[in-house]
Order: C-alpha cells, then structure tokens, then sequence
C-alpha cells in the first residue's frame, strides 16, 4: 500500500510539542496505515498521486491571511480532489480544502469555539463511508476562530456545532473536512485550554467550566482508522 501523506500546514504550541509531539505523530497514532510528512509551509508537495490519501493537518496560521504557501496548498490539494486522491481536512485543512474548491474561509461569526463540544450529525451522516456508525450527538474536541462562512457549491453538509453551521462537510466522493480534532486527546486539549486560559478569559469564556467539561471523544479518534479502512 502507498503511504498515506500528512500534509503539515503548522505545529502545535511548543509547550505541548516539547511533551507531547506534533500534529502528524497524533495522526500516525491513529492511523492504522503507512505515512509520509511533508511541510507545506517549506514547499509544494509532489504529486498527490504517490499517496494512497493526503491528510491535511490544522495550523496556527490563518487561511483568510492567504499567505503564499496557503494559497500554493490550497491549488495543490485541488488538483488532488479533481485526481479522485481521498482527502481529509481537520481544522485549517477543512477550511483550506474548502477555500481551494470556491467557498468562503473567515473569523468564526460566533466566536472561538474550543472544548470539548457536542457534535450533531445530519440524517445523510448516516449512508456516508466515513461517519456511518456514528452515534449522534458525537463529542468532539474543538479549537479554531476561523470557520468556512460559505460551502463550495456541490459539497455536502454532514455535520454542525453549535457555533459553527459547517463543521464537517464532504467535499466529494472521495475528500472530507472536519473542522474538529480527531487526532486530539482530552490532555491535549486541556493543555491548549490552560495555556491560552488568559486569552480565553479576555474573550469572557469560563476557563474553569470547559477544563470540567473535556473528555475522551472516542468516536471522534475511530474517524482515523475508519478513513485507513476505506483506504483498503
């Protein structure tokens, strides 16, 4: 089997790198395949192609900013989409696909959303190959202040949160967004509660109360190797 490419748009914040590692090493975790990483911010990656699957990590960067090599990615994974490569975006790899096939990528109108945070899914989640199975509504753990405001025409509406009305879209056949963090644990996501709690509380979140309510999100972790089997 060709690797699967994890495609690394950004790292995480370096008090939790320096314990816990990086985006892609969660993602080889729950994996249950081959991989290859690639930078995106050092280069264009080669031909999709070469990969059984490209997955599309999260950024501390901003897709709005279009900075050079966003917007060379966001070409990249389009042309990867149109080869029929499966695809799967989380967090600014959801809003980067969604921007390199015509939607709309901006601040969040309802504000960060970060926590551990229900997910409910739509009736058509049912007969799709990577969330049938699901038992709605699915805890999820969330971090981003941008959101994708308009989906690109054709793409399908598969999920929602509370403060975000497309938090995961299928793009087509083949080619996912998540705005949510399978690759998270619930450590992972306190840490990035705690080591932003004096912005949080400058927003007038209770830092507190959604340290209390982060837990595992199982589900949310078996959508990686349920992406790995559909691969075979």
């Amino acid at each position: 089997m060709q690797p699967v490419l994890i495609l690394s748009t950004g790292r995480t914040l370096p008090a939790i790198e320096s314990r816990r590692g990086n985006f892609e090493d969660w993602f080889a975790a729950g994996l249950d395949c081959p991989v290859s990483v690639h930078d995106a911010q050092a280069s264009v990656a080669d031909n999709a192609l070469n990969y059984a699957a490209v997955v599309v990590t999260g950024s501390g960067s901003m897709v709005s900013k279009r900075e050079t090599w966003s917007e060379n990615t966001a070409q990249w994974l389009a042309q990867a989409v149109a080869d029929g490569v499966p695809v799967l975006g989380i967090c600014y790899g959801h809003q980067l696909l969604a921007h390199a096939l015509g939607g709309e990528v901006g601040p969040n109108p309802h504000a960060r959303e970060i926590g551990s945070k229900p997910l409910q899914l739509e009736k058509c989640a049912a007969n799709d190959p990577l969330l049938n199975g699901l038992v709605s509504p699915v805890l999820v753990q969330t971090s981003h202040e941008e959101a994708v405001l308009t989906a690109p025409t054709g793409s399908q509406l598969l999920a929602t949160t509370a403060q975000d009305p497309h938090h995961v879209l299928r793009f087509s056949e083949k080619a996912w967004g998540l705005q949510f963090h399978p690759e998270f644990d619930a450590d992972i996501m306190r840490s990035y509660i705690e080591i932003r709690r004096h912005v949080l509380l400058a927003e007038g979140l209770n830092v507190d109360e959604l340290l209390a309510q982060v837990q595992q999100t199982p589900q949310a972790w078996g959508l990686l190797q349920q992406f790995s089997r559909l691969l075979r």
